[in-house]
């Protein structure tokens, strides 16, 4: 046999079996005998010449990372790696679950004085609390009635209000005068 029909069919083997492992959940064996299968197909091309094994090397070493990168990426879509890889949380829905963002929901429709100049970001106090907010875009001064309208990713969505329906027990004094 004077052919690489032998070395060839070993590496083609080998690299079936690679990807029959995305398939059949059989725990790395059957990527492990066709790595050993590349092994051994690369080792008896080496018994044609030294060119022939480092041409046939040179190819393995090409297609090997190409195959394990389509297969990493192919692999988490295949039954078997849905069932091993867990879902990652959706990224809006953490952040919007934090125990902060969930404190800050509940500022959503009220009545605040701005602390500082809204430019668009500044200090608003929301019934002694003062609270990091933003504007829409538009520029408030300090001391004018801000209402919460928003609240996105952990950004507080002020808009000016000429004043609050009914501050009820609210201390206005502690909000200090708005501006003459």
């Amino acid at each position: 046999m004077d052919t690489l029909a032998l070395p060839i069919g070993l590496i083609a083997v080998g690299l079936v079996l690679m990807l029959a492992e995305l398939f059949l959940p059989t725990n790395g064996i059957l990527f492990g005998l066709g790595i050993g299968a590349e092994i051994v197909g690369v080792a008896l091309s080496f018994q044609y010449g030294l060119p022939t094994g480092v041409i046939t090397s040179l190819v393995v070493l090409v297609v090997m990372p190409l195959l394990v990168g389509a297969m990493l990426r192919i692999w988490p879509k295949t039954l078997i790696g849905r069932r091993m890889f867990l879902p990652g949380p959706d990224d809006d829905e953490a952040i919007a679950n934090m125990p902060v963002h969930l404190e800050l929901e509940r500022l959503r429709g009220q009545y605040g004085r701005a602390v500082s100049a809204l430019r668009p970001c500044g200090i608003v106090d929301f019934t002694g609390k003062r609270i990091d907010t933003m504007t829409s875009g538009e520029l408030i001064e300090a001391g004018r009635w801000v209402r919460c309208v928003d609240i996105r990713t952990g950004h507080v969505i002020v808009r000016e209000v000429p004043a609050p329906p009914d501050l009820g027990t609210m201390d206005t004094d502690v909000l200090g005068t708005p501006p003459a």
